[in-house]
């Protein structure tokens, strides 16, 4: 492999309630094709995401040209992903998909300070896959676990992510954990009375 081939970044799982307080975005250089990543508040960084969710609406906010606008929701709120002329197949993917429908989508988060100072967070979709309920809910279980292994580890010394979310943002990381609990919780209402998701919220509440 050439030295100067791209390295894909990890796909981080993360809720929306999470995504949409990562509102701080950093380069580890001064190259202008360095990375640009999002730093998300329980201490890690991420230049790409991964999220499963409902597709409940989609609308071409383009002028010009066509630039699709899709609003996707999970257990713990909504994204929203754009995607135009240097991102077709999303973009088709948004113009062809009836909603409601679940979507897996790969992208790269996108932070935007507004006039008035509001920073507001986004997806730049590589890809959009329309999914089945079960996808949808493996994601919710690995999401919930993702998290809380990301707030487990949030103390450890050496983990200057976690240190740079302190200086950041002034957010409880008991929210996030409250956030994957509910998540978790809203399958428990899908699932019935099996007793299959709760032994799921059990695992994660355990864990904090």
């Amino acid at each position: 492999m050439s030295e100067s081939a791209p390295t894909r970044e990890v796909a981080r799982r993360v809720f929306a309630d999470e995504f949409n307080d990562a509102t701080f975005t950093f380069k580890e250089s001064d190259d202008e094709r360095a990375p640009l990543y999002s730093l998300l508040p329980t201490g890690a960084k991420a230049n790409r995401v991964f999220l499963v969710g409902t597709l409940t609406e989609t609308e071409d906010v383009g002028e010009d040209s066509e630039y699709w606008r899709g609003r996707v929701v999970d257990p713990t709120g909504t994204f929203f992903v754009y995607a135009g002329q240097y991102q077709p197949d999303a973009a088709n993917a948004l113009r062809e998909l009836d909603t409601p429908a679940y979507v897996a989508i790969v992208g790269k988060p996108r932070a935007y300070e507004t006039e008035d100072g509001t920073v507001n967070v986004s997806v730049r979709p590589e890809s959009i896959t329309e999914v089945d309920t079960a996808t949808r809910d493996r994601w919710v279980v690995e999401t919930a676990a993702r998290t809380v292994e990301r707030i487990e580890a949030f103390d450890e010394e050496g983990n200057e992510y976690a240190r740079r979310a302190e200086e950041e943002y002034d957010l409880p990381l008991r929210r996030y954990t409250q956030a994957a609990i509910d998540a978790l919780e809203s399958l428990d209402e899908a699932d019935g009375d099996d007793g299959s998701a709760d032994a799921r919220d059990e695992g994660v509440a355990e864990s904090v």
